[in-house]
């Protein structure tokens, strides 16, 4: 089959990766146009081109997807499927162009955590296992028929960091078979109504806001929104005055009766933040304008006021 690839980040590229070592024939990426990066803001390709060139792969970059050029190239590629992966939402003029239709891959296990940030998510809300799940692209956002899924356990110490690299992998092997059983006719569709669910938890875009710490709460939820974030948008909270973000924690459950947000430290090797039932330690962090460190490293270095 002919194939178009969609895609721009790192999780994308493992799947185009594999497309390719697999023989797959894959005729042009389309992918998000340069921008400036950095702090000389310089043009910076995405993953996914950088991939692709070095394959020899041709490359289109819209910054309109409905603009008639880009139409008009796309079609001239007679792509008889498309795959998208970690890619913004086709019109669709687009998802409906090639006669075998348009794969999604996504890091979760639909009907749940639809959305732009399901791998955040699913710690955030100290779920044990999530996965990866292909599906046919239809009208409403990550709502397609389902074509196949593969549960990923979720460990205690995984960050989405950890967790992006997992589900990047198992994406990419899933994307494979679904491709395989596309081509042997064997595969069921199942719509998403079909699935049994009592509720339906949902993965949208996080803003700033969600990621400030609130002591007030449990330190098990503490401290999966601190994994849930880490190592970006990455969760905060402030110190005498600054903002300090927190990428690596311990959680510690005990009664006190202290007033929970204060800190304790002995300025040298530990600091933790009392909770409404423990402590929080924290282990690898960052305050504003300085580099991500270890604890101890900011402790010697940081002007405590009392």
């Amino acid at each position: 089959m002919r194939i178009i690839f969609m895609g721009t980040p790192a999780f994308a590229v493992e799947s185009l990766k594999a497309l390719i070592q697999a023989g797959e024939n894959v005729v042009a990426v389309v992918t998000a146009p340069d921008k400036p990066a950095g702090r000389g803001q310089k043009m910076q390709q995405s993953p996914v081109k950088q991939f692709a060139l070095e394959q020899h792969i041709p490359v289109l970059q819209p910054d309109k997807l409905k603009d008639t050029v880009f139409l008009e190239t796309l079609k001239s590629y007679q792509a008889d499927l498309q795959v998208v992966v970690a890619f913004r939402m086709l019109p669709e003029v687009v998802w409906n162009m090639p006669p075998r239709g348009t794969i999604n891959v996504h890091a979760s296990l639909l009907p749940q955590y639809r959305g732009a940030a399901p791998i955040n998510h699913v710690l955030i809300n100290g779920e044990k296992e999530t996965g990866v799940t292909t599906f046919l692209l239809q009208h409403e956002i990550d709502t397609g028929d389902i074509l196949l899924a593969e549960k990923v356990d979720i460990l205690d110490t995984d960050t989405a960091g950890s967790l992006h690299d997992t589900l990047m992998y198992a994406g990419a092997e899933v994307l494979l078979k679904t491709i395989k059983q596309l081509k042997e006719n064997s595969l069921h569709p199942i719509p998403q109504r079909a699935i049994a669910a009592e509720s339906l938890r949902h993965a949208p875009k996080i803003f700033k806001e969600d990621c400030k710490i609130d002591w007030n709460q449990d330190v098990e939820i503490i401290y999966n929104k601190i994994r849930g974030l880490s190592p970006y948008p990455t969760a905060f909270t402030t110190i005498e005055g600054k903002v300090l973000k927190i990428f690596e924690a311990r959680k510690e459950r005990t009664v006190h009766h202290l007033e929970v947000g204060t800190y304790q430290t002995d300025e040298k090797s530990y600091l933790r933040f009392v909770a409404k039932d423990g402590y929080i330690n924290l282990l690898i962090v960052q305050v504003e304008g300085k580099k991500k460190m270890e604890v101890s490293e900011f402790l010697r270095g940081f002007r405590f006021n009392s």
